[in-house]
């Protein structure tokens, strides 16, 4: 369950940015009567795109028509209805527990044989796919992930934005650790509660305790103890913008300073030459449902390059001095030509 603040803001996310996505999205959608979108916890990205709606629990999908309004079907209970009806830029709310069954009707109705598109059908779970066929036996239904994604790919000025406020409130909540003697819970805490001050949706924060010992990050479960270098990691949405900054701490005193190697490595995007050259690195970006999916890196074995003019962000392992140090953060993919740029801290 999310536990941050979601509402829409009119200001940052007005109609007229989803009017000109669901325009870019049915433009791409000449060979199919209707797309089918699922979303989840877990899985908000796409939904959240096109029409702002964010689920705190639950799932749901929403029908998009090649012409018409676009309809939001969910498992949840009717007294959500006035909550969704206000954050979310859709023409009608249908409640039902079987979200499948309700969805292929709606399309079934209108066209029983009706070419349809769903993103990311593979993941899918086995009862909605066949909540699907069976109540719309006919429906030609097809995975549109590729088209989808196609789509997203290129970050708008409001997603740029939404990304810029994210990255700035990462920022400055990891700038409340310093070097002195916290514990990793205070630490944890503290970077919570700043990011959640400054508007944050949702946080994770995750810590490689000990470079010393071991690099990976990971969500603390108790109490641990640090060493005398670690790392943090703030992953943090803000209007279902997602980023992760990376920040590494020297108790001693010493400056670990990777900035430049890394800005230098991160300019060579969609290319990971410059970043292969380091211990190990990861591009996630947003292409379908999954707010922050792995693209490449050291241990992706499929990559997909992202594309001039999309937002990513970039974690790597960086040795200087034989010391490694863990450094992070989100970046926008220069056009042809021009270098990727992280997003400023401040």
């Amino acid at each position: 369950m999310r536990r941050g603040l979601n509402a829409r803001s009119r200001v940052e996310l007005p109609d007229a940015v989803f009017d000109a996505r669901l325009e870019r999205l049915r433009a791409a959608m000449r060979e199919l009567d209707a797309l089918l979108v699922y979303t989840n916890n877990t899985r908000p990205a796409a939904v959240s795109w096109l029409t702002a709606f964010v689920p705190y629990w639950s799932e749901a999908m929403l029908v998009v028509p090649r012409d018409g309004p676009l309809v939001l079907v969910v498992a949840l209970t009717f007294r959500v209805k006035p909550w969704i009806e206000r954050t979310c830029r859709v023409a009608e709310v249908i409640h039902s527990p079987r979200i499948g069954i309700e969805a292929a009707r709606l399309i079934a109705g209108g066209k029983a044989d009706a070419a349809v598109g769903v993103v990311d059908f593979d993941h899918l779970t086995a009862g909605i796919a066949d909540d699907l066929a069976e109540a719309g036996p006919r429906l030609d239904l097809s995975d549109a992930g590729d088209l989808f994604a196609a789509v997203r790919a290129r970050a708008d000025p409001a997603e740029l934005m939404l990304t810029g406020q994210a990255s700035l409130i990462a920022a400055r909540a990891l700038s409340r650790v310093g070097s002195r003697k916290e514990s990793a819970g205070e630490i944890v805490a503290a970077v919570e509660g700043e990011a959640r001050r400054l508007g944050a949706e949702e946080v994770y924060v995750a810590l490689a305790p000990d470079l010393a010992r071991d690099h990976r990050l990971m969500r603390m479960e108790g109490e641990r103890a640090l060493g005398r270098r670690f790392s943090v990691r703030a992953s943090i949405a803000y209007k279902g913008s997602w980023v992760r900054r990376v920040a590494t701490i020297d108790r001693d005193g010493a400056i670990l300073d990777a900035a430049e190697a890394f800005a230098g490595a991160v300019a060579h995007l969609p290319s990971d030459r410059a970043l292969s050259q380091f211990s190990s690195f990861l591009v996630e970006g947003r292409r379908t449902a999954q707010p922050l999916e792995a693209l490449m890196g050291s241990r992706v074995a499929k990559p997909h390059l992202p594309v001039a003019g999309s937002v990513v962000s970039v974690q790597a392992c960086i040795e200087i001095e034989g010391k490694p140090i863990l450094v992070g953060a989100p970046a926008l993919v220069g056009a042809p030509g021009e270098a990727a740029s992280i997003f400023p801290q401040e």
